[in-house]
Protein backbone atom coordinates (compact mmCIF):
# COMPACT_ATOMS: atom_id res chain seq x y z
CA UNK A 1 0.00 0.00 0.00
CA UNK A 2 0.97 3.93 -0.74
CA UNK A 3 2.05 5.68 2.59
CA UNK A 4 0.17 9.09 2.15
CA UNK A 5 1.50 10.16 5.43
CA UNK A 6 5.06 9.82 4.74
CA UNK A 7 6.93 12.80 4.39
CA UNK A 8 8.00 14.09 0.67
CA UNK A 9 11.85 14.06 0.03
CA UNK A 10 13.35 16.61 -2.13
CA UNK A 11 17.23 16.69 -2.40
CA UNK A 12 18.34 20.29 -3.66
CA UNK A 13 21.56 21.06 -5.28
CA UNK A 14 22.54 24.46 -5.60
CA UNK A 15 25.05 25.74 -8.61
CA UNK A 16 28.15 26.56 -6.82
CA UNK A 17 27.66 30.44 -7.03
CA UNK A 18 26.69 32.69 -4.10
CA UNK A 19 23.91 33.96 -6.29
CA UNK A 20 22.59 30.87 -6.89
CA UNK A 21 22.71 29.43 -3.09
CA UNK A 22 21.58 32.09 -1.11
CA UNK A 23 18.08 31.49 -3.33
CA UNK A 24 18.20 28.03 -2.63
CA UNK A 25 18.94 27.67 1.11
CA UNK A 26 15.90 29.63 1.06
CA UNK A 27 13.69 27.26 -1.06
CA UNK A 28 14.65 24.59 1.30
CA UNK A 29 13.37 26.42 4.19
CA UNK A 30 10.36 27.25 2.58
CA UNK A 31 9.53 23.74 1.20
CA UNK A 32 10.57 22.44 4.67
CA UNK A 33 7.77 24.19 6.44
CA UNK A 34 5.61 22.82 4.33
CA UNK A 35 6.24 19.44 5.63
CA UNK A 36 8.85 18.57 2.54
CA UNK A 37 12.44 16.70 4.40
CA UNK A 38 14.92 18.42 2.33
CA UNK A 39 18.51 16.91 2.09
CA UNK A 40 20.50 20.26 0.55
CA UNK A 41 24.28 19.16 -0.95
CA UNK A 42 25.96 22.08 -0.89
CA UNK A 43 29.86 21.89 -2.75
CA UNK A 44 32.88 21.71 -0.43
CA UNK A 45 34.27 24.58 -1.41
CA UNK A 46 31.05 26.74 -0.97
CA UNK A 47 30.40 24.59 2.48
CA UNK A 48 34.36 25.60 3.17
CA UNK A 49 34.37 29.38 2.52
CA UNK A 50 31.02 29.77 4.14
CA UNK A 51 32.52 28.21 7.51
CA UNK A 52 35.81 30.29 7.20
CA UNK A 53 33.56 33.74 6.26
CA UNK A 54 31.76 32.85 9.98
CA UNK A 55 34.74 32.05 11.73
CA UNK A 56 36.19 35.11 10.65
CA UNK A 57 33.11 37.58 11.65
CA UNK A 58 33.06 35.46 15.22
CA UNK A 59 37.11 36.86 15.36
CA UNK A 60 38.78 33.50 14.85
CA UNK A 61 41.24 32.66 12.03
CA UNK A 62 38.87 30.61 10.04
CA UNK A 63 39.57 27.00 11.90
CA UNK A 64 37.31 27.21 14.92
CA UNK A 65 35.21 24.25 13.71
CA UNK A 66 35.84 21.21 11.34
CA UNK A 67 34.17 21.92 8.05
CA UNK A 68 32.99 18.14 8.62
CA UNK A 69 30.99 19.25 12.01
CA UNK A 70 29.48 22.17 10.79
CA UNK A 71 26.11 22.40 9.41
CA UNK A 72 24.85 25.79 8.03
CA UNK A 73 20.76 24.69 9.15
CA UNK A 74 21.73 23.55 12.17
CA UNK A 75 19.68 26.65 13.67
CA UNK A 76 16.84 26.11 11.34
CA UNK A 77 16.56 22.72 12.23
CA UNK A 78 16.48 22.97 16.49
CA UNK A 79 12.79 25.24 15.13
CA UNK A 80 11.84 21.66 13.87
CA UNK A 81 12.44 22.20 10.23
CA UNK A 82 13.43 18.67 8.53
CA UNK A 83 16.12 19.93 6.31
CA UNK A 84 19.76 17.28 6.40
CA UNK A 85 23.00 18.73 4.92
CA UNK A 86 25.73 17.09 3.22
CA UNK A 87 28.75 17.95 0.78
CA UNK A 88 30.32 16.82 -2.37
CA UNK A 89 33.59 17.72 -4.03
CA UNK A 90 33.11 20.00 -7.28
CA UNK A 91 36.08 18.11 -8.44
CA UNK A 92 38.64 20.38 -7.62
CA UNK A 93 40.95 21.15 -4.57
CA UNK A 94 39.16 23.27 -1.97
CA UNK A 95 41.63 25.93 -2.23
CA UNK A 96 41.75 26.23 -5.69
CA UNK A 97 41.05 29.98 -6.93
CA UNK A 98 37.90 29.90 -8.97
CA UNK A 99 37.28 33.16 -9.65
CA UNK A 100 40.76 33.25 -11.18
CA UNK A 101 40.51 29.84 -13.34
CA UNK A 102 37.20 30.73 -14.59
CA UNK A 103 36.98 28.01 -17.15
CA UNK A 104 38.94 25.52 -15.19
CA UNK A 105 36.11 26.02 -12.75
CA UNK A 106 33.30 25.56 -15.05
CA UNK A 107 34.94 22.54 -17.28
CA UNK A 108 34.72 20.61 -14.14
CA UNK A 109 30.88 21.03 -13.49
CA UNK A 110 30.21 20.40 -16.87
CA UNK A 111 32.70 17.21 -16.71
CA UNK A 112 33.30 15.30 -13.24
CA UNK A 113 30.58 17.41 -10.86
CA UNK A 114 28.02 15.26 -11.77
CA UNK A 115 30.01 11.67 -10.60
CA UNK A 116 30.35 13.06 -6.86
CA UNK A 117 26.85 13.89 -7.36
CA UNK A 118 25.68 10.56 -8.06
CA UNK A 119 27.94 8.92 -5.34
CA UNK A 120 26.04 10.98 -2.94
CA UNK A 121 22.47 10.55 -4.32
CA UNK A 122 23.43 6.46 -4.35
CA UNK A 123 24.26 6.90 -0.32
CA UNK A 124 21.11 8.72 0.32
CA UNK A 125 18.91 6.78 -0.95
CA UNK A 126 20.60 3.23 0.52
CA UNK A 127 20.09 4.68 3.95
CA UNK A 128 17.13 2.98 5.66
CA UNK A 129 14.38 5.52 5.16
CA UNK A 130 16.54 7.16 2.78
CA UNK A 131 14.06 7.21 0.24
CA UNK A 132 13.81 10.29 -2.37
CA UNK A 133 10.98 11.55 -4.64
CA UNK A 134 12.54 14.99 -6.21
CA UNK A 135 15.72 16.00 -7.45
CA UNK A 136 15.46 20.06 -7.09
CA UNK A 137 18.64 21.29 -9.08
CA UNK A 138 19.85 24.55 -10.55
CA UNK A 139 18.81 24.40 -14.43
CA UNK A 140 22.29 25.70 -14.98
CA UNK A 141 24.06 21.67 -14.27
CA UNK A 142 23.93 19.55 -17.83
CA UNK A 143 22.83 16.25 -16.04
CA UNK A 144 19.65 16.59 -13.69
CA UNK A 145 17.12 14.74 -15.83
CA UNK A 146 19.53 11.63 -16.50
CA UNK A 147 20.76 11.72 -12.73
CA UNK A 148 17.04 11.92 -11.67
CA UNK A 149 16.01 8.91 -13.81
CA UNK A 150 18.63 6.63 -12.45
CA UNK A 151 17.23 7.16 -9.16
CA UNK A 152 14.19 7.12 -9.81
CA UNK A 153 13.13 10.85 -8.76
CA UNK A 154 11.01 13.74 -10.41
CA UNK A 155 13.25 16.63 -11.84
CA UNK A 156 12.39 19.69 -10.59
CA UNK A 157 14.99 22.59 -12.37
CA UNK A 158 15.41 25.67 -10.35
CA UNK A 159 15.90 28.86 -12.16
CA UNK A 160 17.01 31.91 -10.15
CA UNK A 161 17.13 34.45 -13.08
CA UNK A 162 14.45 36.07 -14.75
CA UNK A 163 11.79 34.46 -16.76
CA UNK A 164 13.08 35.99 -19.95
CA UNK A 165 16.72 34.84 -19.79
CA UNK A 166 15.31 31.42 -19.37
CA UNK A 167 13.22 31.88 -22.08
CA UNK A 168 16.09 33.06 -24.21
CA UNK A 169 17.76 30.26 -23.95
CA UNK A 170 15.13 27.84 -24.12
CA UNK A 171 14.84 28.94 -27.81
CA UNK A 172 18.09 29.03 -28.79
CA UNK A 173 16.78 27.03 -31.48
CA UNK A 174 14.56 30.01 -33.05
CA UNK A 175 18.00 32.00 -32.44
CA UNK A 176 20.19 30.10 -34.58
CA UNK A 177 17.55 30.05 -37.38
CA UNK A 178 16.50 33.43 -37.73
CA UNK A 179 20.29 34.49 -37.65
CA UNK A 180 20.67 36.20 -34.15
CA UNK A 181 22.95 33.79 -32.56
CA UNK A 182 26.29 31.50 -33.58
CA UNK A 183 26.33 32.97 -37.13
CA UNK A 184 29.26 34.84 -38.82
CA UNK A 185 27.07 37.96 -39.50
CA UNK A 186 24.48 37.63 -37.27
CA UNK A 187 21.39 40.10 -37.80
CA UNK A 188 21.08 43.49 -35.92
CA UNK A 189 17.64 43.88 -36.02
CA UNK A 190 15.32 43.23 -33.18
CA UNK A 191 14.14 39.97 -32.29
CA UNK A 192 10.42 40.26 -32.46
CA UNK A 193 9.71 35.60 -32.99
CA UNK A 194 10.28 34.68 -29.25
CA UNK A 195 6.80 33.20 -27.89
CA UNK A 196 5.39 35.89 -25.12
CA UNK A 197 8.73 38.44 -25.85
CA UNK A 198 8.35 42.05 -27.18
CA UNK A 199 10.48 42.59 -29.60
CA UNK A 200 14.05 42.92 -28.06
CA UNK A 201 17.88 44.33 -29.29
CA UNK A 202 20.10 41.66 -29.83
CA UNK A 203 22.20 43.75 -27.55
CA UNK A 204 19.98 43.07 -24.43
CA UNK A 205 20.31 39.40 -24.65
CA UNK A 206 22.92 37.63 -22.27
CA UNK A 207 26.37 37.56 -23.11
CA UNK A 208 26.71 34.59 -24.13
CA UNK A 209 23.72 35.35 -26.56
CA UNK A 210 26.13 38.27 -27.97
CA UNK A 211 29.34 36.19 -28.29
CA UNK A 212 30.73 34.91 -31.78
CA UNK A 213 32.43 31.92 -30.83
CA UNK A 214 30.49 29.63 -28.98
CA UNK A 215 32.41 26.89 -28.57
CA UNK A 216 33.36 28.37 -24.65
CA UNK A 217 32.99 26.04 -22.03
CA UNK A 218 30.09 28.37 -20.54
CA UNK A 219 28.78 27.93 -23.99
CA UNK A 220 28.55 24.18 -23.43
CA UNK A 221 27.39 24.28 -20.35
CA UNK A 222 24.30 26.47 -21.74
CA UNK A 223 23.61 24.51 -24.64
CA UNK A 224 23.57 21.08 -22.46
CA UNK A 225 21.68 22.82 -19.73
CA UNK A 226 19.09 23.51 -21.74
CA UNK A 227 18.80 20.59 -23.66
CA UNK A 228 18.59 18.41 -20.63
CA UNK A 229 16.06 20.94 -18.77
CA UNK A 230 13.56 20.28 -21.68
CA UNK A 231 12.84 16.92 -19.62
CA UNK A 232 12.47 18.63 -16.21
CA UNK A 233 9.26 16.99 -14.33
CA UNK A 234 8.63 20.85 -12.90
CA UNK A 235 10.42 24.09 -13.32
CA UNK A 236 10.54 26.91 -10.44
CA UNK A 237 11.25 30.22 -11.33
CA UNK A 238 12.24 33.00 -8.93
CA UNK A 239 9.96 35.89 -10.44
CA UNK A 240 6.57 36.47 -10.26
CA UNK A 241 4.14 36.63 -12.58
CA UNK A 242 3.23 40.68 -12.50
CA UNK A 243 7.21 41.34 -13.52
CA UNK A 244 6.97 39.06 -16.65
CA UNK A 245 3.44 38.39 -17.35
CA UNK A 246 3.34 37.33 -21.31
CA UNK A 247 6.53 35.51 -21.55
CA UNK A 248 5.56 33.64 -18.11
CA UNK A 249 2.10 32.54 -19.35
CA UNK A 250 3.90 31.15 -22.86
CA UNK A 251 6.41 29.52 -20.62
CA UNK A 252 3.32 28.12 -18.68
CA UNK A 253 2.47 26.74 -22.10
CA UNK A 254 5.31 24.66 -22.91
CA UNK A 255 6.14 23.37 -19.28
CA UNK A 256 5.12 23.32 -15.63
CA UNK A 257 6.63 26.79 -15.10
CA UNK A 258 5.67 28.07 -11.37
CA UNK A 259 6.78 31.52 -10.63
CA UNK A 260 7.75 31.66 -6.76
CA UNK A 261 9.51 35.15 -6.36
CA UNK A 262 10.82 36.52 -4.58
CA UNK A 263 12.54 33.95 -2.75
CA UNK A 264 14.25 35.39 0.30
CA UNK A 265 14.82 34.78 3.81
CA UNK A 266 11.61 35.18 6.22
CA UNK A 267 12.88 38.27 7.79
CA UNK A 268 14.69 39.54 4.84
CA UNK A 269 17.51 41.66 6.62
CA UNK A 270 18.85 38.56 8.07
CA UNK A 271 18.70 34.49 7.99
CA UNK A 272 19.39 31.68 10.29
CA UNK A 273 21.17 30.03 7.98
CA UNK A 274 25.13 31.02 6.92
CA UNK A 275 25.71 31.17 3.20
CA UNK A 276 28.07 34.41 2.53
CA UNK A 277 31.56 33.08 1.00
CA UNK A 278 33.10 36.40 2.42
CA UNK A 279 32.72 37.93 6.13
CA UNK A 280 30.54 41.08 6.56
CA UNK A 281 31.24 44.38 7.58
CA UNK A 282 28.73 45.63 9.48
CA UNK A 283 28.17 49.36 8.22
CA UNK A 284 25.25 50.24 10.40
CA UNK A 285 26.35 52.54 12.65
CA UNK A 286 28.09 54.79 10.10
CA UNK A 287 24.41 54.84 7.98
CA UNK A 288 22.85 55.98 10.89
CA UNK A 289 24.18 59.39 11.15
CA UNK A 290 22.93 59.88 7.32
CA UNK A 291 20.02 62.08 6.22
CA UNK A 292 17.20 59.55 4.88
CA UNK A 293 17.93 58.43 0.84
CA UNK A 294 20.84 60.43 0.83
CA UNK A 295 23.54 57.52 0.58
CA UNK A 296 24.45 55.23 -3.07
CA UNK A 297 25.09 52.26 -2.28
CA UNK A 298 27.47 50.42 -4.66
CA UNK A 299 28.40 46.64 -5.17
CA UNK A 300 29.16 44.62 -8.21
CA UNK A 301 28.23 41.62 -7.09
CA UNK A 302 29.96 37.89 -6.11
CA UNK A 303 31.45 36.66 -8.98
CA UNK A 304 31.98 39.16 -12.32
CA UNK A 305 34.96 41.07 -12.18
CA UNK A 306 35.45 44.76 -13.37
CA UNK A 307 38.12 45.87 -15.49
CA UNK A 308 41.00 48.06 -14.00
CA UNK A 309 40.08 51.33 -16.32
CA UNK A 310 36.75 51.48 -15.74
CA UNK A 311 36.78 50.83 -11.76
CA UNK A 312 39.37 54.09 -11.87
CA UNK A 313 36.62 55.77 -14.20
CA UNK A 314 33.89 54.74 -11.41
CA UNK A 315 35.81 55.58 -8.51
CA UNK A 316 36.40 59.12 -10.16
CA UNK A 317 32.89 59.59 -10.72
CA UNK A 318 32.01 58.84 -7.27
CA UNK A 319 34.06 61.24 -5.61
CA UNK A 320 33.25 63.77 -8.57
CA UNK A 321 29.45 63.17 -7.62
CA UNK A 322 29.72 64.87 -4.00
CA UNK A 323 27.15 61.55 -3.21
CA UNK A 324 28.00 59.85 0.31
CA UNK A 325 28.41 56.09 -0.74
CA UNK A 326 28.56 52.65 0.24
CA UNK A 327 30.67 51.11 -1.87
CA UNK A 328 31.11 46.73 -1.49
CA UNK A 329 34.80 46.19 -3.08
CA UNK A 330 35.61 42.79 -3.16
CA UNK A 331 39.66 42.11 -3.07
CA UNK A 332 39.12 40.07 -5.91
CA UNK A 333 37.16 42.78 -7.82
CA UNK A 334 38.99 43.40 -10.92
CA UNK A 335 41.86 40.00 -10.71
CA UNK A 336 42.20 37.70 -7.32
CA UNK A 337 46.39 39.08 -8.55
CA UNK A 338 45.30 43.08 -8.46
CA UNK A 339 44.41 43.51 -4.48
CA UNK A 340 44.18 47.50 -4.63
CA UNK A 341 42.70 48.97 -7.49
CA UNK A 342 41.56 51.98 -6.45
CA UNK A 343 43.41 55.14 -7.65
CA UNK A 344 46.20 56.55 -5.10
CA UNK A 345 44.80 58.19 -2.40
CA UNK A 346 41.18 58.03 -3.32
CA UNK A 347 40.39 56.08 0.35
CA UNK A 348 42.04 58.86 1.91
CA UNK A 349 39.74 61.97 0.15
CA UNK A 350 36.56 60.64 0.35
CA UNK A 351 36.99 61.30 4.42
CA UNK A 352 33.81 60.68 5.94
CA UNK A 353 31.76 60.70 2.75
CA UNK A 354 31.93 57.00 2.40
CA UNK A 355 32.90 53.40 3.48
CA UNK A 356 34.75 50.81 1.69
CA UNK A 357 33.91 47.35 3.13
CA UNK A 358 35.26 44.01 0.97
CA UNK A 359 31.37 42.83 1.98
CA UNK A 360 28.41 43.36 3.53
CA UNK A 361 24.51 41.81 4.42
CA UNK A 362 23.40 43.01 1.41
CA UNK A 363 19.59 43.31 2.40
CA UNK A 364 20.54 44.47 5.94
CA UNK A 365 22.11 47.85 3.97
CA UNK A 366 19.25 48.18 0.99
CA UNK A 367 16.72 48.05 3.90
CA UNK A 368 18.70 50.85 6.02
CA UNK A 369 16.54 53.97 5.22
CA UNK A 370 19.71 56.19 4.68
CA UNK A 371 19.70 54.43 0.79
CA UNK A 372 18.86 56.40 -1.91
CA UNK A 373 20.46 54.35 -4.83
CA UNK A 374 21.99 51.53 -5.74
CA UNK A 375 24.81 51.26 -8.44
CA UNK A 376 24.80 47.58 -9.53
CA UNK A 377 25.91 44.97 -11.74
CA UNK A 378 22.36 44.24 -12.27
CA UNK A 379 22.67 40.42 -11.02
CA UNK A 380 18.80 39.22 -10.25
CA UNK A 381 19.26 38.72 -6.75
CA UNK A 382 20.24 42.47 -6.11
CA UNK A 383 17.41 43.42 -8.25
CA UNK A 384 14.90 41.72 -6.73
CA UNK A 385 16.45 42.91 -3.39
CA UNK A 386 16.32 46.38 -4.26
CA UNK A 387 12.72 46.37 -5.59
CA UNK A 388 11.70 44.72 -1.88
CA UNK A 389 13.79 47.90 -0.27
CA UNK A 390 12.45 50.68 -2.60
CA UNK A 391 15.44 51.71 -3.94
CA UNK A 392 16.14 52.95 -7.66
CA UNK A 393 18.78 51.25 -9.47
CA UNK A 394 22.19 52.70 -11.80
CA UNK A 395 22.98 49.41 -14.31
CA UNK A 396 26.22 48.56 -14.76
CA UNK A 397 25.71 45.23 -16.55
CA UNK A 398 29.12 43.01 -16.79
CA UNK A 399 28.20 39.22 -17.62
CA UNK A 400 25.40 36.64 -18.52
CA UNK A 401 22.08 37.57 -17.84
CA UNK A 402 22.66 40.69 -16.35
CA UNK A 403 22.45 42.96 -19.89
CA UNK A 404 19.04 41.20 -19.72
CA UNK A 405 18.21 42.30 -16.58
CA UNK A 406 19.52 45.59 -16.80
CA UNK A 407 16.94 46.23 -20.10
CA UNK A 408 13.97 44.97 -17.83
CA UNK A 409 15.02 47.63 -14.96
CA UNK A 410 15.96 50.28 -17.41
CA UNK A 411 13.54 49.90 -20.60
CA UNK A 412 10.25 47.69 -19.43
CA UNK A 413 9.68 48.98 -15.62
CA UNK A 414 11.31 52.22 -15.44
CA UNK A 415 13.13 51.71 -12.37
CA UNK A 416 16.36 52.93 -12.81
CA UNK A 417 19.24 54.31 -15.19
CA UNK A 418 22.34 53.24 -17.26
CA UNK A 419 25.75 54.47 -15.84
CA UNK A 420 26.94 54.90 -19.28
CA UNK A 421 24.82 55.16 -22.48
CA UNK A 422 28.57 54.73 -24.72
CA UNK A 423 30.80 51.82 -25.22
CA UNK A 424 33.68 53.81 -22.83
CA UNK A 425 32.50 55.18 -19.31
CA UNK A 426 33.55 58.54 -18.35
CA UNK A 427 33.88 59.45 -14.42
CA UNK A 428 31.61 62.95 -15.86
CA UNK A 429 29.31 60.58 -17.16
CA UNK A 430 28.71 58.56 -13.95
CA UNK A 431 29.30 61.35 -11.55
CA UNK A 432 26.24 63.27 -13.80
CA UNK A 433 24.05 59.80 -13.69
CA UNK A 434 24.86 59.45 -10.14
CA UNK A 435 23.25 63.03 -9.61
CA UNK A 436 20.15 61.81 -11.99
CA UNK A 437 19.14 59.28 -9.26
CA UNK A 438 19.97 60.38 -6.46
CA UNK A 439 18.22 64.06 -6.67
CA UNK A 440 14.73 64.20 -4.96
CA UNK A 441 13.44 65.98 -8.10
CA UNK A 442 14.69 63.95 -11.37
CA UNK A 443 14.95 60.71 -9.24
CA UNK A 444 11.25 60.64 -8.16
CA UNK A 445 10.71 59.08 -11.07
CA UNK A 446 12.46 56.05 -10.19
CA UNK A 447 11.56 56.12 -6.76
CA UNK A 448 7.81 55.97 -7.56
CA UNK A 449 8.47 53.61 -10.21
CA UNK A 450 10.19 51.52 -7.93
CA UNK A 451 7.56 51.50 -4.87
CA UNK A 452 4.67 50.48 -7.34
CA UNK A 453 6.80 47.02 -8.00
CA UNK A 454 8.02 46.61 -4.22
CA UNK A 455 4.01 46.56 -3.62
CA UNK A 456 4.13 43.98 -6.75
CA UNK A 457 6.24 41.96 -4.91
CA UNK A 458 4.90 42.38 -1.28
CA UNK A 459 1.36 41.17 -2.86
CA UNK A 460 2.41 38.28 -4.69
CA UNK A 461 4.01 36.69 -1.42
CA UNK A 462 0.62 37.28 0.52
CA UNK A 463 -1.69 33.87 0.68
CA UNK A 464 -3.62 34.82 -2.33
CA UNK A 465 -1.07 36.09 -4.23
CA UNK A 466 0.48 34.60 -7.81
CA UNK A 467 3.74 33.56 -6.09
CA UNK A 468 1.85 31.89 -2.99
CA UNK A 469 -0.89 30.34 -5.24
CA UNK A 470 1.94 29.07 -7.51
CA UNK A 471 3.91 27.56 -4.70
CA UNK A 472 0.94 25.97 -3.61
CA UNK A 473 -0.21 24.41 -6.86
CA UNK A 474 3.65 22.62 -7.30
CA UNK A 475 3.12 21.36 -3.91
CA UNK A 476 -0.34 19.69 -4.66
CA UNK A 477 1.63 19.14 -8.52
CA UNK A 478 4.84 17.72 -6.40
CA UNK A 479 2.20 15.29 -4.08
CA UNK A 480 0.38 14.18 -7.05
CA UNK A 481 2.97 12.78 -9.52
CA UNK A 482 4.82 11.21 -6.01
CA UNK A 483 1.64 9.20 -4.81
CA UNK A 484 0.77 8.02 -8.44
CA UNK A 485 4.66 7.00 -8.15
CA UNK A 486 3.65 5.00 -5.08
CA UNK A 487 0.92 3.44 -6.87
CA UNK A 488 2.31 2.06 -9.45
CA UNK A 489 5.71 0.62 -7.43
CA UNK A 490 3.08 -0.83 -5.02
CA UNK A 491 1.29 -2.68 -8.17
CA UNK A 492 -2.30 -1.74 -7.45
Amino acid sequence: MADNHRKPHAIIIPYPLQGHVNPSVHLAIKLASRGFAVTFINTQSVHHHTLKALEQERGGGGEGETDRSYDIFANVRRSGLDIRYTTVSDGLPVGFDRSLNHDQFMASLLHVFSAHVEEALGSIVAEPGGRADCLIADTFFVWPSRVAEKFGLSYVSFWTEPALVFTLYYHLDLLRINGHFACQDCREDPIDYIPGVKALRPNDMTSYLQESETSSVCHQIIFNAFRDVKAADFILCNTIRELETSTVSALQDLKPFYSIGPVFPEGFTRSDVATSLWPESDCTRWLDTKARDSVLYVSFGSYAHVSRPDLVEIAHGLSLSKVDFVWVLRADIVSSNDVDPLPDGFKQQLGDRAIIIPWCRQNAVLSHPAIGGFLTHCGWNSILESIWSGVPLLCFPLLTDQFTNRKLVVDDWRIGLNLSDRNKITREEVADKIARLMSKESGSEFKGAVEALKKKLEEALMPDGSSAKDFDQFLVDMKHRIHQKEHLSSGA
